[in-house]
């Protein structure tokens, strides 16, 4: 390894991650940059292979579909919908119900007979059977008859003709055996194989056994013929379920034993090994991994080991530049990249500072453009370019000139005729990546890598529309970024400008950059609070001189106009920001946040701030209202007085300020009832509110139990109550509030628990079921109001997903919520413990699995529960218990409404790839929030108004466009102006107006 250049590379890619796009950009332009006279012979290598490609349509698979389904119409989308899902479904009754969705609304006769190919055209007559069967209106048609008398499936079997079809064009081989005699048919003469052998990643520690087998295995089988020239792809997140920079002390080691073991047995066998690019966040840890590997000296003279570098990352050219300086021949495969959606979403969800990658397609390009340079000109990089667009393999051919000392690569099925004339006859090298397993597995996980390629600004996606001209297909990517000045996409703006005008998006950290966390965790430390009890734990408020005080300092306050009100609201946003660490730290400390829960926790209190004083900027104001000549009529929105905020010790610091928020912004004073488990993070709150501008009076902390806050909600000067907690409390609060019958009716804004559940249908994909369950049920320690408790499985999937969600269990690590590898800390206090302990005694035989967990501490094992019917559970287990029970294919509906029948309605997932099952379930479930095909927690202010109905609270929504006005009273004025004369404004109308 050459040290400086390693390191400095490093140092680079620190530097660049979430650097500006133009900044990133302005080098990588003019070394992507062409001279005239290479741009003409560039631009007619590219013509050449567009001929050759257009030529060739009628060869490549996927490029057929392409061509006659295009994934910006209903079939095109359909078509992969059904690929995505249909194989996997086992029972017959969900799978008509997975094709009438998917095939019912597109039009397939269309396109019947007009493919090139045979395989796309007998596809399309399953697809047109199979819509035919589903009905096409109301009346069945005269086939559907047919076969209904016939009783036998045809439907099914004409589909599943279909997927299998679609099965064999996106998968090389079932088994590396056929994928290795596949590669032997004419059509791949001149070519080579790099084989990977999976899809998913791993979620369990089986899962990465198997996986870790398969490879050993492909190896071997390759490895019999070396002189084929085939290698082998692999994915370190394969082999290692928790691949994660927080478990970066145990899963690098592990990682780089188990590929420190493939890469001396492909070295023995003579053939190379590449390691796949993954995630961004993941990155750093390939590199550390990769190279140790590439470093021992038992594999110096192996000149087969190789990495994958993703062009569409910011760090692509620093990460070529270290590949470089190992100090040995390093295989380098340069790719567009994978995971630009989920990229971008990741980068808005958390708030960070800036993207890891470039936002337009023609950026991409230019990056891509630039590596290749370096890569061709880097001694000790063996270069491999995988594309499909002509203009790129046209340019890398004109700047390598008579050089074939590297090669191209193509997905399996793809990219037909834009590399034969180069491999026969110009002696240049190119390697097919070649997935090879299961279509069940594998189908799933390439039909969502295809919709990634095949975007409409592809080139792949371009090559198929008629629409484009050539000069347009082939236009430089160079000139196009200059033209925008390296730009981001105006579509796709900076996370902190995520909601625009309105506000400004809460800024967050990112966790899964090590250098980040490590500091994040340092910052902590030196940030918590003494851990002694003080004063404040122990003391009891004095409900009656707080509401005393509040109350007369409400007209002051009242009368303050709300754009003032507003401005301290988003002082106190700017305050929480730069006190984050230290209000993280109380959060661990006191409420047993984890990092990334205690880092939720400041940024929605940021949001609740931010986003009510815009709603209370944009929606306080007082309205004209229409009405006859010689009158005024007005409407005006009031605080109503003193509101009690009753805050619950789960969400010490985003509901505690949320509620207290709400409430001053609308002119009223507060008196804010903190926890008596989490008063030190409600303190600080309220310090942070008055140096914000809140007047003391207007805010006022009052620590206490429960006999402090049954006084302050009978006191009868408290016009408003908001709280989130308990039903049972909720129920005393709204009894206590109507006692007096000499005391106003007030609002009770009351959120409360639920029985969330989840119901998870056989079209749904096992891997994300599990990942969204273990965030759902056992973040936070199960103690969340909407964590999901009951998990509810269709019958023909339950054992297998059960099977992998205990596996999932197995890797959760439970301790120290202040340690960053922690998943699951302890419950709030010893009475919650022994509350849920015990109830896990009762249990018995019906508790399938515990995870073990640290002797001392208030730690709950995370447990899942089989229940024998839906309706066993009747209430909320507050902690990480999960019980999970079935249901039979085609009895969605009741279901649905078995879970509403349990009277709590707070939140509901759904996982399903039917997009009439979400309707269904949207129009019947009766709950706050629904989910689909996600995890059930982590609502965002603004996007996802929380709160539920039944006996899961009263409304409106924390976080939503309706919650203010409960705050506010109405008050309509009505001016007669007639009494003092008349309307003079008549007299200056135009006579011709009147």
């Amino acid at each position: 390894m050459t040290p400086d250049v390693a390191s400095a590379a490093r140092k680079s890619m620190a530097q660049l991650h979430r650097a500006p796009e133009p900044e990133v950009l302005k080098p990588l332009l003019a070394r992507a940059a062409v001279t005239p006279d290479s741009r003409n012979r560039i631009m007619s290598e590219s013509l050449g292979l567009l001929a050759d490609l257009r030529a060739a349509q009628g060869k490549g698979w996927v490029n057929q579909f392409l061509q006659e389904y295009r994934l910006n119409s209903s079939e095109g989308v359909a078509l992969l919908s059904l690929a995505e899902a249909f194989l996997r479904v086992p029972d017959p009754e969900t799978a008509d119900l997975l094709i009438a969705d998917k095939l019912g609304d597109a039009d397939w006769r269309a396109h019947t007979g007009k493919s090139n190919s045979t395989l796309v055209n007998s596809a399309t007559w399953g697809l047109v059977v199979g819509r035919a069967l589903v009905g096409e209106g109301d009346q069945p048609s005269a086939l559907r008859r047919l076969i209904s008398r016939a009783g036998e499936p045809f439907v099914r079997q004409a589909v599943g003709a279909a997927m299998r079809m679609m099965g064999e064009i996106f998968v090389m081989g079932r088994t590396i055996d056929e994928a290795a005699r596949r590669m032997k048919k004419p059509e791949h003469k001149g070519f080579t194989a790099s084989f990977d052998m999976l899809g998913e990643a791993a979620r369990t520690k089986a899962d990465a056994d198997r996986y870790f087998r398969a490879y050993v295995d492909a190896i071997d089988a390759v490895g019999a013929d070396p002189a084929a020239g085939h290698s082998i792809s692999v994915k370190l997140s394969a082999l290692h379920a928790r691949y994660e920079v927080a478990q970066w002390d145990d899963c690098v080691p592990a990682l780089t034993e188990m590929l420190e073991a493939l890469a001396v047995q492909a070295a023995g066998k003579g053939i190379a090994l590449t390691v796949d690019a993954e995630e961004s966040e993941r990155l750093e840890m390939s590199l550390d991994i990769i190279g140790t590997v590439a470093g021992l000296p038992s594999l110096k003279s192996w000149d087969g080991f190789g990495m994958a570098v993703q062009a569409y990352g910011k760090r692509a050219r620093p990460v070529i530049a270290w590949a470089g300086a190992l100090g040995r021949e390093m295989n380098v495969r340069l790719v567009k990249g994978a995971y630009w959606d989920s990229e971008i979403k990741r980068t808005q969800v958390e708030g960070l500072s800036d993207y890891p990658l470039f936002t337009r397609k023609a950026a991409t390009d230019v990056s891509y453009l630039a590596c290749a340079r370096d890569m061709l000109d880097a001694p000790h990089i063996r270069p491999a370019f995988a594309s499909h667009n002509a203009l790129t393999v046209a340019t890398i051919v004109e700047w390598a000139g008579n050089s074939r000392d590297f090669e191209f690569q193509r997905l399996h099925g793809m990219g037909d005729g834009l590399y034969e004339r180069l491999v026969r006859e110009h002696g240049y090298h190119c390697r097919i990546y070649a997935p090879v397993g299961g279509h069940r597995d594998l189908l799933a996980y390439l039909v969502r890598r295809l919709l990634e390629n095949g975007a409409n600004s592809s080139f792949v996606h371009q090559l198929a529309d008629e629409r484009l001209s050539e000069a347009e297909i082939l236009a430089d990517p160079v000139v196009k970024i200059a033209g925008v000045g390296g730009t981001r996409h105006p579509n796709i703006p900076l996370p902190a400008d995520l909601f625009g005008a309105q506000r400004k998006n809460s800024a967050g950290l990112d966790l899964a950059d090590q250098t980040t966390l490590a500091q994040t965790v340092q910052n902590l430390r030196a940030s918590a609070p003494p851990r002694e009890q003080d004063d404040l734990t122990r003391r009891r408020g004095d409900a009656e001189e707080a509401v005393c005080a509040a109350a007369a300092a409400f007209p002051a306050w009242s009368a303050r106009s709300v754009e003032d009100r507003c401005a301290i609201m988003e002082r106190l946003a700017d305050l929480l920001e730069e006190n984050r660490d230290a209000l993280m730290a109380i959060c661990v400390q006191e409420a047993f946040k984890t990092i990334p829960d205690a880092l939720g926790e400041v940024r929605e209190a940021v949001d609740f701030c931010r986003y009510y004083a815009a709603e209370a900027r944009a929606n306080l104001h007082s309205i004209e209202l229409p009405g006859p000549t010689g009158e005024r009529n007005t409407l005006h929105l009031e605080g109503r007085g003193v509101w009690a905020t009753i805050a619950p010790w789960n969400f010490p610091l985003a509901i505690f300020l949320g509620q207290t928020v709400a409430a001053l912004v609308t002119g009223n004073t507060v008196v804010a009832k903190p926890a008596p488990q989490t008063p030190r993070i409600a303190a600080r709150a309220v310090e942070l509110a008055h140096l914000a501008g809140v007047p003391k009076d207007a805010l006022i902390l009052l620590p206490g139990g429960p006999e402090v806050g049954a006084a302050l909600t009978a006191d009868p000067r408290v016009q408003g109550v908001a709280f989130t907690g308990s039903t049972a409390t909720a129920r005393k609060i709204a009894r206590s509030l109507l006692e007096d019958d000499n005391r106003p009716i007030v609002p009770l804004i009351a959120e409360t628990g639920g029985i969330n559940a989840m119901i998870v249908d056989s079209t749904a994909l096992p891997e994300q079921v599990v990942a969204d369950v273990i965030t759902s049920a056992f973040r936070s320690a199960g103690q969340r109001c909407s964590a999901l408790r009951l998990l509810l499985l269709q019958e023909e999937i339950a054992d297998g997903v059960i099977e992998m969600l205990q596996g999932a269990m197995d890797l959760l690590i439970i301790g120290d919520p202040g340690d960053p590898r922690t998943d699951v800390g302890p419950v709030i206090d010893q009475a919650a413990y022994d509350k849920l302990m015990a109830y896990r005694a009762h249990l018995g035989g019906a508790l399938i699995k515990s995870v073990a967990v640290p002797a001392d501490g208030l730690f709950v094992p995370p447990t899942l529960v089989r229940l024998g019917d839906i309706d066993a559970l009747d209430r909320e287990w507050f902690g990480p218990i999960l019980h999970v029970a079935t249901w039979p294919a085609g009895k969605l509906a009741e279901t649905v409404a078995r879970v509403n029948a349990k009277g709590y309605g707070l939140t509901m997932g759904l996982h399903s790839r039917i997009a009439r099952a979400s309707e269904l379930v949207e129009a019947r479930a009766a709950v706050g929030n629904l989910y689909v095909n996600r995890s059930m927690i982590g609502a965002v202010v603004g996007s996802q108004p929380f709160g539920g109905e039944g006996l899961s609270g009263t409304g409106p929504k924390a976080g939503g466009p309706h919650y203010l006005y409960r705050f506010c009273v109405e008050r309509a004025v009505s001016v007669d102006t007639t009494s003092a004369g008349g309307n003079a404004t008549l007299l200056s109308l135009d006579e011709g107006s009147i």
